[in-house]
């Protein structure tokens, strides 16, 4: 019996904690990139917070949305390419690069500001900096564009349409997503929906909306798995 496990999520620049680890505990992350782009949202910015104290700013890449508010996530274009992969360098480096684990994250950061150099694309982009942390914490999934898969347009139907498309028995559900999803669409289909919440830990409330950088910055990644991910259903 085929036990894939699926999760789907907009691409995010370096996401956040709980995004990670929703998508490390999946098999399959089906990039939400045929989706309204959301401009204060996490696609093209990532909240970079200080390692000892509370402060941040964000790190923002300029976008051109060729059909204004109606632009999907696909259709979204960086504005300044060189200018926002200097800023990817600079502001991670001033964040991060003093701690023990930065000779570790620099590569993925050059990674993926080269990329920002040479693809205009945000969703590439986005996706591209979620999938070098995802194998940076030795993930062997598959990664599948929903612009690429049949869907229906109603929200839970889609959802278990794209978890079917790539032939998967389980869509893991997030926190935020429990709150709207209709469970029947996948009942008919045969999918089984998982639900997932990190712990009540007060370090993971206080920087929820902290780029996961911050953590792989600070923390080694056995003490990272121990305290979260062998606490999310199936792992």
């Amino acid at each position: 019996m085929n036990r894939t496990t699926c999760a789907i999520h907009q691409p995010n620049l370096f996401p956040r904690l709980p995004t990670l680890a929703k998508l490390y505990a999946a098999d399959v992350w089906v990039v939400l990139d045929d989706v309204q782009f959301t401009a204060r949202d996490y696609q093209q910015r990532a909240w970079l917070e200080d390692p000892h104290t509370m402060q941040g700013e964000w790190l923002s890449l300029s976008v051109h949305r060729p059909h204004g508010r109606r632009t999907l996530i696909n259709q979204v274009r960086l504005a300044d390419p060189s200018t926002s992969a200097r800023r990817v360098r600079r502001m991670t480096r001033h964040y991060y690069g003093r701690c023990r684990r930065w000779p570790h994250l620099q590569p993925l950061i050059e990674h993926t500001a080269t990329g920002i150099e040479t693809h205009h694309d945000l969703a590439h982009i986005a996706e591209r900096s979620t999938r070098l942390l995802l194998t940076h914490m030795g993930w062997q999934g598959t990664v599948v564009r929903s612009s690429s898969l049949p869907a229906r347009p109603e929200r839970s139907q889609r959802l278990a349409d794209l978890t079917a498309a790539v032939g998967a028995h389980a869509y893991l559900c997030g926190p935020g997503g429990a709150r709207y999803l209709d469970e029947t669409p996948f009942a008919e289909q045969g999918i089984t929906v998982r639900h997932a919440y990190i712990p009540a830990l007060a370090a993971l409330r206080e920087r929820r909306q902290t780029t996961g950088l911050w953590w792989l910055a600070v923390a080694d990644w056995k003490d990272l798995h121990g305290l979260l991910w062998r606490r999310w259903v199936g792992i």
